[in-house]
């Protein structure tokens, strides 16, 4: 063999780093395989809608295309025309000699926002394509006519999940930038992104669930969490968490928040910039927040009456003695809101005047209209919960942490499995999605009773709802109220959110809207200058009434509200500090039940 030989052998092997990823590959491959064959049973019906409705889909399109196949055809000549036009461009911009794709007018998709998307002829060839087969995908669903409002609103959502799943930025194969990636790092960019791919399957059962944020990155009471205060109450349902002063005068009537159980409550306290929390200690308030305990196969049998029984009128009671005040003012968010509704009602009934004003954060009292969660709430998938809690006594994090994802699925898991499965980065160090992650189980009862008798049945605000040997209805919440919606809310839509508050029988009812979502609308600080709010005095039928006739204020809707909690909290005092009294402090702020992970 000569040098020049033995010179081109040498620029033609494999690089080091590149055998060596390939060795890697290898061992990960295995552990893949391992992870996969401990793969957690779901329940088929858990998987997706049941077959009548695909039978009902197809139905009404046989019957489309029957009695109007001029329509059909004009929907189909359209798709075809498009596609055709696109290739013979495609075509012609090749075969003169450009190595570059043909005008591309858009509409911009930030999913295909490398630029290779718009100038390279082969990927600029797959975008197109499918976005003109989904946009065929989307007409033929809108346009069937044999469907009813409910079914259209599944099968166009179910369809669009379909459409997004097979992005071609989903795949290796077609994705420009993760191509580039692996060809930059001599493929370390794709055994980093199979370390993490083999990582979430193994923490997960089984089960492809990405990791949105870093795990180490946080720790609940050390770097979120930390607004200082002390458990002053603790029993089975909830921890009980007086918060310390920070004013030397504080409001003589307390608030006690109710944050939702499907979530933890550190939401409203990440970090001291963005802490609803900390900033409300801060305007001279007594604050009290419940810690929902995360609840094992052991509360089998808890329901929403337990909720109220053991979780708000315990807390009540408990604020009032501490306090020595015979009234206090309270905040419900979400299920804690729908739930603080049906508690107004039982005090109502009772003849309980221990609330003096309440406040609703993105909650839902009538459930006629379920937003677009509602595609999760028919029989086919609540019947697969009910058999998956009845075997395990609760419905665990798992299956709301996958609904909720999958509402928000190019944000939620496509999108985040691209930047960590094919471009191998570490999940960002962002406190809001480690939150999002820190998921609870419900108690098998309390569950199916929400969904069923709330959510389906929609009993509170329909013919009253049947709970600790009273009805319960929603003209019966009579206590001062304000309530806070989001504008962009996918879970507690904010016209559904209004017309519950419509319904309530209060003389005294505010409705702020806040710009944003289910969580960045309501975890929206002044200092950020962020997201602005609607206020509106009148209480017309139609929400969007409402809305076109609101004032709008830039920033954060917390001054206003505060502004109105001021005017129902009395005079100053002296601050109150956690333990005075001979009240014993049972722990430290964020308190023991946000951090135990229970045994399934």
């Amino acid at each position: 063999m000569t040098t020049k030989d033995s010179k081109d052998a040498t620029d033609n092997a494999p690089s080091a780093l590149l055998e060596a990823n390939l060795a890697k590959v290898e061992e990960l491959s295995s552990r893949l395989i391992a992870a996969l064959s401990n793969k957690r049973t779901v329940p088929s019906n858990l998987q997706g809608p049941s077959q009548d409705l695909f039978q009902k889909a197809a139905a009404a399109y046989v019957a489309e295309m029957m009695s109007n196949p001029s329509k059909m055809m004009e929907q189909q000549v359209g798709f075809w025309a498009k596609s055709m036009k696109h290739y013979m461009e495609a075509q012609q911009t090749l075969a003169s000699g450009k190595l570059s794709a043909p005008a591309d007018p858009g509409p911009k998709d930030r999913r295909f926002s490398n630029p290779m998307w718009d100038t390279h002829p082969y990927f600029n060839y797959l975008k197109q394509q499918y976005l003109f087969s989904s946009e065929a995908m989307s007409n033929a669903v809108t346009s069937l006519e044999g469907l009813d409002a409910a079914d259209r609103k599944r099968v166009t959502y179910f369809t669009q999940q379909i459409m997004d799943m097979f992005s071609p930025t989903n795949f290796l194969g077609t994705n420009p930038e993760a191509l580039a990636r692996a060809v930059e790092t001599e493929g370390q960019s794709l055994v980093d992104g199979l370390e993490n791919l083999v990582r979430d399957i193994e923490a997960n059962e089984g089960e492809l669930i990405v990791s949105l944020a870093d795990k180490e990155a946080f720790k609940v009471g050390e770097n979120i969490g930390t607004t200082e205060g002390s458990v002053v109450f603790r029993n089975k349902m909830f921890e009980l968490i007086q918060y310390a002063p920070k004013t030397e005068k504080v409001r003589k009537i307390p608030l006690l928040i109710f944050p939702p159980w499907i979530n933890k409550f550190y939401i409203l306290d990440l970090k001291p910039k963005n802490s609803l929390i900390n900033w409300i200690v801060e305007q001279g308030y007594t604050l009290f927040v419940v810690s929902w305990v995360n609840p094992d196969a052991s509360y089998a049998g808890i329901g929403l009456g337990d909720y109220i029984e053991d979780g708000y009128l315990t807390a009540i009671e408990e604020v009032k003695a501490i306090t020595q005040q015979e009234q206090i003012n309270v905040i419900g968010y979400c299920i804690a809101g729908t739930t603080l509704a049906l508690t107004l009602s039982l005090l109502k009934q009772r003849g309980d005047t221990s609330i003096k004003s309440a406040t609703f954060f993105t909650t839902l009292t009538d459930f006629a209209d379920q937003g677009e969660v509602g595609v999760f709430l028919n029989d086919d998938f609540i019947d697969g919960l009910e058999q998956e809690v009845g075997r395990k006594g609760i419905l665990e994090s798992f299956y709301m942490a996958r609904t909720f994802s999958y509402l928000r699925a190019n944000d939620l898991i496509y999108q985040p499995a691209i930047r960590s499965y094919m471009m191998g980065e570490a999940p960002p160090a962002f406190d809001l999605l480690y939150w999002n992650g820190d998921g609870t189980n419900l108690p098998d009862c309390m569950a199916m009773e929400y969904l069923r008798g709330l959510c389906q049945e929609n009993k509170f605000a329909d013919g009253g709802f049947d709970l600790l040997d009273t009805t319960l209805h929603l003209q019966d919440v009579q206590v001062p109220v304000c309530a806070i919606a989001c504008e962009t809310d996918h879970i507690a839509a904010w016209g559904s959110s209004y017309v519950g508050i419509q319904q309530m029988g209060s003389r005294s009812k505010t409705f702020i809207l806040s710009e944003s979502g289910h969580i960045a609308g309501i975890v929206n600080p002044p200092s950020k200058k962020k997201y602005g709010h609607y206020t509106n005095s009148a209480w017309p039928k139609d929400p969007e009434s409402w809305k076109n006739d609101a004032e709008f204020t830039a920033g954060s809707w917390w001054p206003t509200w505060e502004t109105w909690l001021r005017k129902r909290s009395g005079a100053q005092v002296q601050a109150r500090v956690p333990g005075e009294g001979g009240r014993e402090i049972l722990a430290a702020a964020p308190g023991t039940y946000v951090i135990a992970k229970p045994d399934v």
